[in-house]
């Protein structure tokens, strides 16, 4: 296999240049990193790499559901990912991307590739939350996620298609995309699906709360309930996933949260992730919901924010849009998180500092 034979378009243009060949790419790339900026310099890194002779890629984890763990990619299930989004969003040659996310993890990796395999002028700044404010430029296609997004909302219009990835879209953001004039998705993939195998549109007349799958990939479902992901051209196993789903059809689902995540309360299965959508516009600190041991109700649902001893939110208040079986029996309060590199909380990290305080 020759990778540049392959993986780059003729049409492949960077920050607005064009180039003739590979070598020019590469000629560039290393203008880039040695006088690039550190956005530029993981842009310029990846390149090099997709544009020699071997066959895969490795790529690393966030760490948001467990350890980090470097996984190892076929350039050639890139290349069928990349065809797989531009043949949903209709954005061949030409089409015109932000690549405002990112470039050392996977998500930011295949707007590169994207742009290399099908033609795209793609733009790359720094992953700033007011990356698309700062630039005057129209784009078909950028990816960010959901914290960009709401830094950016009189700026979307400049922009035909939006892809939100990379944490939970609060139930307001999403009621503001209603009246952008953007089409907004929101995206459901990982690093081993190589970024989003499936896509809600969150706005417009074909808004919908089921997650529609890309080319060429299929669900089901395993005993527990959790989606199975069959999508031969980006991976030759199936993918088990702890996602909870309501399967509608082989090619779209309900997402309602993480099976390891699901507190059993009194025979009631109440989904964290739903609790904090919920409270998500009502408690500006950060906060996850979680589960402790009740004797008599088996768990009961609790509360844990990040903050110091001035930090005091209206929980009471707050609480009043949940249900009574939802609402937190108990709030904790650390002084820090632990993060992921691209700023999710580790749930099990944040659990565990707090076994050592109670």
């Amino acid at each position: 296999m020759k990778p540049t034979s392959l993986t780059l378009h003729p049409a492949f243009k960077l920050n607005g240049l064009d180039f003739s060949s590979p070598e020019e790419v590469l000629n560039f790339t290393d203008d880039l990193l040695h006088e690039g900026n550190e956005q530029e310099v993981s842009v310029a890194q990846f390149i090099e790499k997709w544009l020699d002779f071997t066959e895969e890629v490795v790529v690393k984890t966030s760490g948001s559901t467990g350890k980090p763990k470097k996984i190892v990619l076929t350039k050639q299930q890139m290349v069928n990912s990349a065809k797989a989004t531009g043949a949903y969003f209709k954005t061949g040659s030409g089409t015109k991307a932000l690549l405002c996310i990112p470039a050392d993890f996977i998500a930011g990796k295949m707007m590169v590739v994207r742009a290399m395999v099908l033609g795209w002028d793609l733009h790359v700044v720094q992953p700033a939350k007011d990356a698309l404010v700062e630039y005057d430029n129209d784009y078909d296609f950028v990816a960010m996620v959901p914290y960009q997004v709401a830094h950016s909302l009189a700026a979307l219009p400049k922009v035909k298609k939006v892809i939100i990835g990379g944490g939970a879209i609060s139930t307001t953001l999403e009621a503001q995309l209603q009246d952008i004039d953007v089409e907004a998705f929101a995206t459901y993939g990982m690093t081993e699906t190589i970024t989003h195998i499936a896509v809600r549109r969150i706005n417009g007349f074909a808004k919908s709360e089921a997650y529609s799958a890309l080319p060429d990939v299929k669900f089901s479902q395993d005993d527990r309930g959790c989606l199975l992901i069959h999508a031969p051209k980006i991976s030759e196993e199936i993918v088990v996933t702890n996602d909870l789903v309501e399967l509608k059809s082989p090619s779209s689902f309900v997402w309602q949260g993480r099976w390891d995540n699901v507190i059993n309360s009194g025979g009631v299965k109440l989904f964290p992730e739903h609790v904090e959508a919920k409270l998500s516009d009502a408690i500006q600190l950060p906060f996850i919901i979680a589960s402790e041991k009740d004797e008599q109700f088996g768990e009961r649902i609790i509360l844990i924010y990040e903050g110091s001893e001035n930090d005091t939110p209206d929980f009471k208040q707050a609480f009043k849009i949940l249900e009574p079986y939802e609402r937190p029996r108990k709030v904790y309060r650390l002084s820090r998180f632990a993060y992921t590199e691209t700023g999710k909380i580790k749930r099990g990290d944040v659990l565990q500092v707090l076994q050592k305080y109670k």
